[in-house]
């Protein structure tokens, strides 16, 4: 269920985020930034959709939509993407996909934390 993962979370590690930058094609000065952002990320229910809104210094976005429903989005990066929620037992599963490519980022609850793991 979305349920578990509506609340608001305070990034506090990350771990190759610079690399993964890099693979996506990120400028140097954007990577910067990206490195010393730490974001919230709330998360929520309207009705059927999840809304995911990231808070930072840097930028503010807002997602939402239907699990399973694919949507356009614009990513910090200025990527233009066809992402997708859905649940994966009890993982919160966002995937993007543009230009030929794709990337996955698996959200879950450790011990009271949300985690996400992105795969590329």
């Amino acid at each position: 269920m979305v349920d578990a993962f509506c609340a608001t979370w305070k990034l506090v590690d990350s771990q190759n985020f610079d690399d993964y930058m890099k693979a996506l094609g990120v400028g140097f000065a954007t990577r910067q930034v990206g490195n010393v952002t730490k974001p919230t990320v709330a998360i929520s229910q309207d009705g059927d959709k999840v809304v995911v809104k990231t808070l930072s210094t840097f930028r503010n976005t807002e997602i939402s939509s239907k699990l399973g429903e694919e949507f356009d989005e614009t990513t910090p990066d200025d990527r233009h993407v066809k992402s997708t929620f859905t649940m994966e037992g009890d993982k919160l599963v966002q995937v993007q996909k543009w230009d030929g490519k794709e990337t996955k980022f698996v959200r879950e609850i450790k011990d009271g934390k949300m985690v996400m793991v992105s795969l590329n």
